[in-house]
């Protein structure tokens, strides 16, 4: 059976690898010159299925409000005259009941545990290096309020599988000692069995090994148009890196493309509620071992995760409702510095920072539409929002067994 991946970040390459492992002649097609180039290039590290509570949760609401002036607020709404950002807004509103967060919780949980689950057999199976590294995931806060708010998620995660342990300052303290020079450390929660590692280089490398296994990639390919005909997928127009018209046919396809997934997919009559939620990261060099953090936290209250892949320290976060913009935001990046000097003086270089900005395909639920579409042979694995990385394997295994007729494994609300 032929299959056309479309999208080579660390969705689309998963979605891949495993589609190859069930015997399917698989193509990618990308825009970029190199998988992971966009949203997977410089995202924050984490594999965290205790990252599982969504934006939408009752507190919400009037935080955003509260925040529409703020430059450098972690979640900002810049309204636009744009009919699918207030849709948006519309549907974000509706999951904020307690009700709907408790549902949506629910099933990134269940799909986090099992992505996590098949990321490590993948590694152990391949011997993939992404200098990962496995020392769990604190949560940290520094506002009493944040702290106490976190109780219940974090208990409703216990209930499904998530061990994330409400622990005092002191304890995460002895976990990551870096933390002793946070003032007003609050309390933390800490999963022992998250982890971290380079998503950038984990689906270079997988690409690469999806390569030698017989997938193609046809990099350089920008998918223009999505055609179907009598209620199924016909095939795709592209143009290559020559501008030269390019007709590519299978006989399924999966939908990767992230962000830009609802354009494409209302060609052929399929309505994605995903809208992109620009995130930022910054990267820079350990300047003092012995102030820099070894395990990878994540500060709620500014909605900022710290990852450590080898010599450098990966900050990314916050979110940016802008449409399709990609500019850097100067204050934006420097907010990220200043909270990491605030929690970790001295740490970083920040000197010598790199800041990136990227797309998040972000869903109004948090949740991602992974399973069939109502085109007949069109499968979607999309709209992951923030957890790419986290739900990468989870939901790349799901839908490869989707496609091959077979059921997947995770209790999941699948689509279709």
């Amino acid at each position: 059976m032929k299959v056309i991946v479309l999208g080579a970040g660390v969705i689309g390459v998963t979605t891949a690898w495993y589609l190859n492992r069930l015997g399917c002649e698989v193509t990618v097609v990308d825009r970029q010159a190199a998988p992971a180039a966009e949203t997977s290039f410089a995202n924050g590290g984490q594999v965290s299925v205790s990252h599982a509570e969504p934006w939408a949760n009752p507190s919400a609401p009037l935080k955003a409000l509260r925040w529409l002036a703020q430059e450098d607020a972690p979640l900002l709404f810049r309204l636009r005259a744009d009919l699918r950002q207030w849709l948006w807004g519309l549907a974000f509103l509706r999951e904020c009941t307690p009700a709907r967060t408790r549902h949506n919780i629910e099933q990134i949980v269940r799909l986090g545990i099992y992505s996590r689950g098949e990321l490590q057999k993948l590694r152990a199976a391949t011997g993939l290096a992404y200098e990962h590294l496995e020392r769990g995931i604190l949560h940290v806060y520094t506002d009493p309020r944040e702290f106490e708010a976190a109780l219940e998620p974090a208990r409703q995660m216990r209930e499904l599988g998530c061990d994330r342990r409400v622990i005092s300052r002191e304890e995460a303290i002895r976990i990551e000692p870096a933390l002793a020079a946070a003032p007003g450390l609050a309390g933390a929660t800490y999963t022992a069995e998250d982890e971290s590692g380079d998503a950038h280089l984990f689906t270079v490398n997988l690409a690469r090994l999806c390569v030698q296994a017989g997938v193609t990639f046809l990099h350089n390919h920008q998918v223009t148009a999505l055609h179907s005909a009598a209620g199924a997928m016909d095939h795709v127009e592209a143009t290559d890196a020559e501008g030269r018209y390019v007709r590519l046919a299978a006989d399924r396809y999966v939908l990767a493309l992230g962000s830009w997934s609802p354009l494409l997919a209302a060609q052929v009559g399929v309505r994605l509620n995903i809208y992109p939620a620009k995130g930022y990261s910054v990267t820079m060099p350990v300047a003092d071992a012995a102030k820099a953090w070894q395990v990878s936290l994540t500060d709620d209250q500014y909605k900022l995760v710290f990852s450590r892949l080898g010599d450098r320290l990966r900050i990314a976060g916050t979110a940016e409702l802008n449409g399709y913009e990609r500019g850097l935001n100067r204050v934006r990046c420097e907010a990220i510095v200043r909270r990491v000097e605030a929690l970790f003086p001295g740490a970083g270089d920040a000197s010598r920072a790199e800041f990136w900005s990227g797309l998040r395909p972000a869903t109004p639920s948090n949740v991602p539409y992974i399973g069939r579409s109502r085109v007949e042979n069109l499968y979607l694995n999309t709209g992951h929002g923030t957890l790419g990385w986290t739900h990468a394997c989870g939901s790349g295994r799901a839908v490869a067994d989707i496609v091959c007729g077979k059921r997947p494994e995770v209790a999941f609300a699948f689509a279709g």
